[in-house]
């Protein structure tokens, strides 16, 4: 087991004073809300350890959230276990799940995590490619990816690194697959509220037949942009959340206790400001799309998460984990290589993703410090 990629990439923008546009993570505090309730729990002495399920109020409300967005009946007691951060949530559900010998079907690139929790399983994950520029999903291909051994379909989206967000009609097709072949689907949904432009997240626990065979990830670090908090959580039906339970309880038992406070408190705030969320991001987005073009790289469209994807080809490069290795030393900007979201690199040699979550003038020198290439 390697050292991440983000690892890597951090390390090295610390070592040459690099821009880090390569580890998703924003360089704001977040919502004054939100943090003004945890520092509030710090003081009130709620500092030792919760339930390992979660706290009543956070538990509260996640379900309240999954009701008023989505019309998903779940339950506060039973239908969600909180975790330390959507990584441990989706480590756990795959450990609850999978036996040595599965498979495992993930939409490729994937979050590298779903590879090494599945190799520490004994467990094959089975990759299902989405090709630039669209990123669609091959419902065909989707549906060829099945064996007798086929045990669970890892669903993103909103995509990451791609920035896609599925379609109802995509969703569907990944709900038959799962009905016919009776899967269960992992759904890592953490980019839920940073959707751009007109683009809508639906997730596929709201398909007919689909609530009981899917655990759907959210994160309270992602959505309001405090991610080094690691509040996440599963939800889903009791029989699937159990297990998740089971496990996680062994990895962490629990997440910071104010934190979660303050979290609860950012999925109370008002519809409309959490339907907003995503508007100064798209515009980060814009920002980050038109420099890179400016400078004669292919970039595909983002319709959400943290980041954008380019083709550094333009620029020369043929290896884009060579390129980026090297980035941060020779004009101090890190990036992220899309090939080690890939279970081959064949295709996508020289895509690069770069974060948009940072402050405009960070976002502006790291354009200035690119134009050396």
């Amino acid at each position: 087991m390697a050292e991440t990629i983000f690892s890597e990439m951090s390390r090295l923008a610390l070592e040459h004073d690099a821009i880090n546009l390569g580890q998703g993570f924003p360089d704001t505090p977040g919502p004054r809300e939100v943090v003004d309730v945890a520092v509030a729990a710090m003081h009130k002495g709620w500092n030792q350890y919760p339930p390992a399920v979660g706290i009543a109020s956070l538990r509260r409300a996640i379900a309240d959230h999954q009701r008023r967005w989505y019309g998903l009946d779940v339950a506060a007691d039973g239908g969600v276990v909180v975790c330390s951060g959507a990584s441990e949530a989706l480590s756990s559900a795959m450990t609850a799940l999978l036996s040595p010998g599965d498979e495992v079907i993930a939409l490729e690139p994937y979050y590298d995590l779903y590879g090494a929790t599945a190799a520490l399983l004994g467990a094959r994950l089975v990759p299902v490619r989405l090709h630039a520029p669209d990123y669609a999903l091959d419902a065909a291909a989707l549906r060829a990816a099945v064996t007798d051994r086929t045990t669970m379909i890892v669903l993103n989206t909103p995509h990451n690194p791609t920035g896609a967000v599925l379609s109802t009609a995509e969703l569907e097709s990944v709900a038959q697959v799962a009905r016919d072949h009776d899967l269960v689907v992992l759904s890592d949904e953490v980019y839920e509220h940073l959707v751009f432009d007109d683009n809508r997240h639906v997730p596929i626990a709201t398909l007919p037949g689909m609530f009981e065979r899917t655990i759907t990830v959210g994160s309270g670090g992602k959505t309001f942009s405090v991610t080094g908090w690691k509040i996440g959580w599963a939800t889903g039906p009791a029989d699937l959340v159990e297990k998740v339970l089971g496990v996680k309880q062994w990895f962490s038992f629990a997440a910071g206790t104010p934190l979660q406070h303050g979290i609860a408190a950012g999925l109370e705030l008002p519809d409309e400001r959490l339907a907003h969320l995503g508007d100064d991001l798209a515009r980060k987005r814009d920002l980050l799309t038109d420099g890179l073009r400016e400078l004669g790289l292919e970039v595909f469209h983002s319709k959400a998460t943290y980041f954008v994807t380019a083709d550094v080809a333009p620029l020369g490069v043929t290896d884009s984990l060579e390129f980026c290795r090297s980035l941060p030393e020779r004009v101090g900007v890190a990036a992220v290589p899309n090939q080690v979201f890939h279970a081959s690199p064949v295709g996508v040699e020289t895509q690069v993703r770069f974060a948009c979550c940072k402050r405009d003038e960070i976002l502006a020198d790291a354009l200035l410090r690119l134009r050396k290439l």
